[in-house]
């Protein structure tokens, strides 16, 4: 069934069709050709991949490693000139960081250096790292230095005033100047938070002859420009080619502008112009849906990061501020003519590989905030930073006018910074978001550049009908489908109506589709009974009860369409090839703070996704509900096992349960759990279940934890034969996957919730990436192989 509907599903996408949409782009350009780029045309083309291989955590130069919940940044990286060193800014800190990359596979932290201010960039000049610091008492009262620091020995060797508020440092390849822009940003708490707001920003040049104490500074004026707010530049951003000529980006002003670095004159200015958009999603529906029909005509694309191409040629990373934002990169030229927009591309990129957030449909999207350019493999390459969605996009720039998609690339949350290493061939991008709390540590990724094949992303979706990418996010369950090569997963309540997925593993990354739509169409999840749940440790004349389980609250399950949004954690192929879904509740019975709005429910659906059955707890137990409810569900012998996430109240363990279908009965089992392990506490739970089919179960069992703080991904076997109701399961280990998720080079994802165990042995987990809200989006689908052999 399973491979019926996947064929049915994407028949005009083969498993090369995927391939070629992921390493595709569907960008328009308008046509204007450049000035040409004949870099990378010569024979000595090596078509390589990019691959991360590591990530240096910020809070591990901490006083107290990881370990500490201050918050860490990296946000603009900087290499020594052999390549071995990197020094990022960490701005919460107010200091910079050094990192040891001469093994790049394995970085080790070399301490931090106070800069008396919040670093923004950094540059390196020989042995030198020139730090842009903003020293501001206030948005109107604005001050800033160049500090020059020694790489060898990480101390301070001079401090040169600027004026104002520096952004961005870039040093021109020759190594004669550097060029500054000072933005002397907008207090956007102030009126309207709109410009004009004094004082303006301007851009500085430094000579760099000399020491640097002897290192005069010239200040160049760009008011009075064909800008919006004229009055008030903000420059964003700057680029220097081998002519010495910088490009500075004004973001909120919309503008770009050309200085000749000897003469300290403007040679050219241009509005950076508007795109219109076509097939996306401009609006934040609670929950979630992204719906790729939209438009937004005269977008102002309000360019962030700029980088040359060529001496005439520049691209701009156009994230957006205040109304604009276009979602795209583009290529200008010198003249000011656009050679290429993006159009929707990264957009569809991003939806495609499960990293689109739609929590900022409604603002500016994906978010384009950087781009950086190098020569790798004698190829002309461009990478794009999306702060939003986290991902890093590579293009083949061979052709400016028709650049070629080729790859994108995970990273941290919030990629900011961009660094191209092509002497060691290495790619480096440092991701500046930082919340322990929510599992989130800021890293520095590297990545190398070779022959091997790209290893994400691992799921990518077919098109639709209309020739766009499905929308994919936030899989919360995992099951072998009936085919050798097919898994079927599920997305939560994230998402505003639920759908069972399709996921050939025969192809790389391996293809998603849609395998059903799950609804109500007979009215069976309408027509489910509701009540109070009883909670004897809270008085019913109580006005702060919230343990009941009403009409509104099922009615908010169901759309108009007899579409549902229920919270699907687990997923399981009946074995009437039908679907079994584990869906959680919501609330915990006689907390005023998190009432109940929804109760667990063991869903049965047909083949097509029709609910054919809606079964609650035993009252008893649903008096009992936590938040943390229903995970994982496997078919056995005529029976649906349901493991719950955490015990209930007044319980030691938590609760699998089985259900019988013919007789409409529950009993149970207990399981215990490991005790949390990380430094950071919290808590452990079950996730997804899979059927051995002799009696035995494989369980996930895994902490609250990513990252550092990330102990326990272990997989269990426990062994339910001849066990009475109420038992409590022995269980073994079969494997601890951390190390696992660690080899994928990366931070390690927190939810690990899909399980699934193929018919020729093969294990499979995923994770559930929250719908990229708070998350970097990534998901790994990583076969273990047949561990259980």
């Amino acid at each position: 069934m399973i491979a019926a509907t996947l064929a049915a599903c994407g028949d005009s996408d083969s498993p090369a069709a995927v391939e070629s949409n992921v390493a595709s782009s569907s960008a328009s350009n308008n046509g204007n050709n450049g000035s040409g780029n004949t870099n990378g045309n010569g024979a000595n083309r090596t078509e390589g991949n990019f691959n991360r291989i590591a990530v240096f955590t910020v809070c591990s130069q901490e006083p107290a490693g990881c370990d500490s919940d201050n918050p860490t940044a990296a946000e603009i990286v900087a290499a020594s000139t052999d390549g071995l060193t990197l020094v990022y800014t960490n701005s919460p800190d107010r200091s910079i960081g050094f990192v040891d990359i001469t093994d790049p596979g394995a970085p080790i932290g070399l301490g931090k250096l106070a800069m008396g201010g919040e670093p923004t960039s950094v540059a390196v000049k020989d042995g030198w790292a020139l730090v842009g610091v903003n020293t501001s008492a206030d948005y109107v009262n604005v001050a800033g230095a160049l500090v020059v620091v020694d790489i060898a020995t990480r101390t301070e060797v001079a401090r040169i005033d600027l004026g104002g508020q520096p952004d961005s440092v870039a040093i021109s390849p020759n190594g004669q100047f550097a060029a500054i822009a000072i933005e002397n940003e907008r207090d956007e708490d102030l009126g309207n938070g709109a410009p004009p707001q004094a004082p303006a920003g301007y851009l500085t040049i430094v000579g760099l002859q000399g020491q640097p104490s002897t290192w005069k500074t010239t200040p160049v004026d760009v008011t009075g420009t064909r800008a919006l707010y004229p009055g008030d530049p903000e420059p964003e951003y700057v680029d220097i080619n081998d002519d010495n000529t910088a490009v500075l980006s004004m973001q909120e002003n919309n503008h770009l502008v050309l200085v000749h670095l000897p003469s300290g004159k403007i040679t050219a200015e241009f509005t950076a112009g508007t795109v219109n958009l076509t097939d996306i999603d401009k609006t934040e529906e609670k929950p979630a849906r992204i719906l790729l029909t939209e438009t937004q005509n005269q977008r102002l694309r309000e360019p962030d990061g700029v980088s040359w191409i060529t001496n005439k040629l520049f691209a701009t990373a156009n994230e957006g501020d205040l109304d604009g934002g276009s979602r795209s990169f583009s290529i200008f030229d010198t003249d000011g003519n656009v050679v290429f927009d993006s159009g929707n591309a990264l957009e569809h990129q991003a939806v495609r590989v499960g990293h689109y957030p739609d929590a900022r449909s409604g603002n500016k999207g994906t978010e384009p905030e950087n781009v950086e350019f190098a020569n790798f493999g004698n190829i002309p390459h461009l990478i794009v930073a999306e702060e939003r969605s986290s991902l890093l996009a590579v293009y083949d720039v061979t052709d400016p006018a028709a650049p070629v998609f080729k790859q994108v690339l995970p990273t941290g949350v919030g990629p900011e910074g961009v660094l191209a290493i092509p002497s060691r061939n290495l790619l480096v991008a440092a991701s500046e978001e930082d919340s322990r709390a929510d599992a989130i540590r800021s890293v520095v990724n590297i990545y190398r550049y070779s022959d091997d094949a790209a290893r994400y992303p691992t799921i990518a979706s077919v098109d639709d009908a209309n020739g766009r990418p499905i929308p994919w996010s936030a899989l919360s369950g995992l099951a072998a489908g009936d085919s050798a090569n097919t898994l079927v997963s599920i997305e939560d309540s994230f998402y505003g109506s639920n759908r069972i997925f399709a996921i050939d593993t025969g192809s790389k990354p391996a293809r998603l589709s849609v395998a059903a739509e799950i609804t109500d169409g007979n009215d069976v999840l309408a027509g489910l009974s509701v009540s109070a749940l009883p909670d004897p440790n809270v008085a019913a004349a109580d006005p702060t009860r919230a343990d009941v389980f009403d009409q509104a609250d099922l009615a908010a399950m169901i759309t108009a369409d007899k579409h549902v949004n229920l919270d699907p954690e687990g997923i399981a192929v009946a074995s009437d090839g039908g679907f079994w879904i584990a869906s959680e509740g919501a609330g915990t019975v006689g907390e005023a703070a998190r009432p109940v709005n929804s109760v667990n429910l063991l869903i049965k659906t047909s083949r097509t996704g029709v609910i054919e059955k809606a079964v609650r707890l035993p009252a008893a137990v649903e008096a009992l509900q936590v938040r943390f409810g229903f995970e994982g569900v496997a078919e056995y012998s005529g029976k649906v096992y349901v493991a719950f996430q955490r015990a209930w109240t007044g319980e030691q363990n938590p609760r699998i349960g089985i259900f019988d279908p013919v007789t409409d009965t529950w009993s149970f089992l207990f399981y215990p759990l490991d005790a949390p392990e990380s430094p950071a506490g919290g808590w452990v739970g079950l996730s997804d279940m899979a059927s051995l089919g002799d009696g035995r179960f494989l369980v996930v069992e895994r902490d609250n934890q990513g990252g550092p703080d990330a102990a326990i991904k272990r997989l269990y076997v426990f062994d339910g034969n001849g066990l009475q109701d109420g038992a409590t399961v022995s269980k073994s280990l079969v494997r601890d996957i951390l190390p696992d998720l660690k080899a994928l080079g990366g931070p390690v994802p927190e939810k690990i919730e899909g399980l699934a165990v193929t018919a020729g042995g093969d294990v499979f987990v995923v994770n559930d990436n929250d719908g990229v809200d708070d998350n970097s989006g990534e998901t790994q689908l990583l076969n273990l192989g047949a561990i259980l052999r």
